[in-house]
């Protein structure tokens, strides 16, 4: 069993930055895969970022250059750094563990707005 909980969220001016974390509990951190994934009314959930439990990365198209995700094992923690945020960007982000089975957190908001 894994337990996620992510903070981090909230209201952002267009082109500011936030940055989220994910604080993962009850497994094997260092060889899991853990991502953020994220969803907008109406759309389906997309891959955001990804990390492998090597170190290796993964980005989605749209915020390939703007997003950066990176791992803390020390601290079973996974990160989610945005900058230059842009309106398209909101949504609800969620945290997700891949230790063979997928786990998931509760989401955090997001809202890029003027």
């Amino acid at each position: 069993q894994v337990q996620l909980v992510e903070s981090g969220g909230g209201l952002v001016q267009p082109g500011g930055s936030l940055t989220l974390s994910c604080a993962a509990s009850g497994s094997d951190f260092r060889r899991s895969g853990m991502g953020w994934y994220r969803q907008a009314p109406g759309k389906q959930r997309e891959l955001v970022a990804a990390v492998s439990g090597s170190g290796s990365t993964k980005y989605g198209d749209s915020v390939k250059g703007r997003f950066t995700i990176s791992r803390d094992n020390a601290k079973n923690t996974v990160y989610l750094q945005m900058n230059n945020l842009k309106p398209e960007d909101t949504a609800v982000y969620y945290c997700n563990a891949n230790t063979g089975y997928s786990y998931w957190g509760q989401g955090t908001q997001v809202t890029v707005s003027s």
